[in-house]
């Protein structure tokens, strides 16, 4: 499998990532533009490398027949991914990038299992939209658009939990 990293991926992941977070920062009353810059820079590098290659990696493992078996794996390889330790790690990068260092202890993997397990549901929906529905061309763009969105709640759920 070759490995994908490509303008237009870096493009979206970096402007998409940085928009959900922007608008999480400023409805916690945290916005700077240290992180601003700092989400880019994660977007547009980490995520914009790490997605698009997982997807295809799904691909590989399981054809999308169209049915509901082959349906459900792929959503839920798509939720292995966006996992507890991801949403951890999202909130690592923010108060690393916030400049809220002491802030980052053990209790981010806490917050991260409680926002992955009230979000299964909406979560489990997109991903199998995502994976399914949608061309692995346009794949990223679409799960960085929900994980735009998502970004919000990860965002926010470091001071609702």
């Amino acid at each position: 499998m070759r490995y994908d990293y490509t303008k237009s991926n870096i493009i979206r992941g970096g402007l998409i990532y940085t928009i959900g977070d922007t608008i999480a920062a400023l409805i916690g009353d945290d916005f700077s533009w240290f992180r601003m810059v700092g989400m880019l820079i994660i977007g547009a590098t980490v995520y914009a490398l790490e997605i698009p290659n997982y997807f295809k990696w799904i691909d590989s493992k399981v054809k999308n027949t169209g049915t509901f078996l082959s349906s459900i794996k792929r959503a839920s390889m798509a939720m292995l991914y966006f996992n507890p330790l991801w949403i951890a790690r999202h909130i690592f990068f923010i108060k690393i990038i916030s400049g809220h260092q002491e802030e980052i202890s053990w209790d981010i993997l806490r917050i991260g299992a409680m926002s992955f397990l009230l979000n299964i549901p909406i979560s489990l929906a997109a991903n199998y939209l995502i994976q399914n529905k949608i061309s692995i061309e346009h794949r990223f763009l679409a799960s960085a658009i929900f994980s735009g969105l998502m970004a919000i709640y990860y965002s926010l759920s470091a001071y609702w939990f």
